[in-house]
């Protein structure tokens, strides 16, 4: 693991926002949300459809502005500038909701949308850096470590949050108070693990001052949409990734729901949760050793697959063995799929317009976010079960698959 300083603290973003993934997107907050919404009169279908539109509608937001906000970042010391303030919007949110009265769950959502959006805004910007901090040779495995560190560094906060679980915060504290002293430990793990890349990471490709940057990032990003044809391979996997993605995103943001609606106690999704950090930290990392001894394009096909797989599994799910099963199939490419993905786009775009590209390429993955919760709401009212919800999916990781495996193969070796 021979990497720089720079490299090694954009690595730990990942690290510093996985707290928010695991404790706020997944493992609490749908269960918090649920109990307070259910002591409220709301049904447990409707909570976990609601849960699903609020996370579709914080992702549509960041994703009408993410070309125009990449744009923008191109211009020199900016990639930064935009990466703290969206950073920061999730952090004081995040804390946020620790605040909101139990009476409040339309108040608790509201929050968790903003929340959302500073989440989804700064690994926009995150993600760009990627083109800044590592050569074409080397982006397979440090996107792959990225991914694979920010599960290790989320195992490591939820251990944390089921110590004040487990002894319900040293016997002070409410089933309620630990939740909400979790989004608080969430909030500072990315506070804290921020500060290396804050100082030890720069932006080394941009485009040259402008007078007007607002102005220019509006016609450059419409310049950019007229000649998508310059960028055939790029436009055609941002289709691809649009549908496959939707999928992983939707699995990972709904599972906790889905698990309660099958009757499995929140202490085991706890510790369910845990085991898919754990799996999914060396499973990241070994995406990034098939991607180097095959292509990365190959890398992501196995994932699509097993990502199908997973969704016609769903129907099946009778039991928490088998939920378990399904857990853990997604820790073994949840994290290589996504960084794979993140590493062959960063191969295809011109550097100095990265923050650019990696707006269309968040947009997509931002806007098919909004789809995949909605198909899964949908699908789960008129059913009743939320476990067909989740093998509806599976329609939009087909449409992924057959559209990747039209790709033309990059003309890098071992791309």
């Amino acid at each position: 693991m021979k990497f720089n300083k720079s490299q090694w603290s954009w690595i730990f973003y990942d690290w510093a926002n996985s707290g928010y993934g695991i404790i706020v997107t997944t493992a609490v907050l749908p269960v918090y949300f649920k109990a307070i919404a259910q002591n409220n009169g709301v049904s447990a279908a409707n909570a976990t459809a609601y849960w699903g539109y609020a996370n579709s509608i914080g992702t549509l937001l960041v994703s009408i502005l993410a070309p125009v906000l990449g744009a923008l970042a191109d211009y020199p010391k900016a990639k930064k500038r935009w990466l703290n303030v969206f950073s920061i919007v999730g952090m004081l949110m995040t804390l946020g909701l620790s605040v909101a009265p139990t009476s409040a769950w339309k108040l608790l959502l509201g929050i968790y949308i903003l929340s959302i959006i500073g989440y989804s805004g700064g690994n926009l910007f995150y993600d760009s850096f990627l083109t800044d901090v590592a050569p074409n040779e080397e982006m397979d495995r440090i996107s792959s470590y990225g991914y694979g560190f920010g599960y290790l560094g989320g195992v490591l906060a939820f251990i944390l949050f089921l110590v004040l679980q487990l002894t319900s915060g040293f016997g002070q504290l409410s089933s309620y108070g630990v939740a909400r002293w979790s989004f608080v430990l969430a909030a500072v793990w990315w506070i804290i693990f921020y500060i290396p890349l804050l100082k030890n990471v720069h932006q080394v490709y941009a485009l040259k001052p402008n007078a007007h940057p607002v102005t220019d990032s509006f016609k450059r990003v419409w310049s950019t949409l007229k000649h998508l044809k310059k960028y055939r391979a790029a436009a055609w996997f941002l289709v691809a990734y649009f549908f496959y993605i939707d999928g992983v995103d939707t699995i990972f943001t709904m599972a906790t729901s889905i698990g309660m609606d099958m009757g499995i106690t929140t202490t085991t999704l706890m510790i369910v949760l845990l085991v898919v950090q754990l799996v999914a930290f060396p499973f990241s990392i070994l995406y990034g050793w098939i991607a180097r001894k095959t292509s990365t394009r190959t890398g992501i096909l196995i994932g699509i697959i097993v990502y199908l797989g997973i969704c016609l599994y769903a129907l099946r799910l009778e039991s928490v063995t088998d939920f378990w099963v399904l857990a853990v199939l997604v820790g073994t490419s949840q994290g290589g799929i996504q960084a794979l993905s993140r590493s062959y786009f960063g191969r295809l775009i011109p550097k100095q317009s990265g923050s650019e590209f990696f707006g269309f390429y968040n947009i997509l993955g931002k806007f098919s976010a909004v789809m995949g919760p909605v198909l899964v709401g949908i699908v789960t009212q008129l059913t009743g079960k939320s476990t067909i919800g989740a093998a509806s999916l599976s329609i939009l990781f087909l449409i992924g698959l057959v559209i990747f495996l039209a790709l033309p193969h990059l003309t890098e070796k071992k791309n």
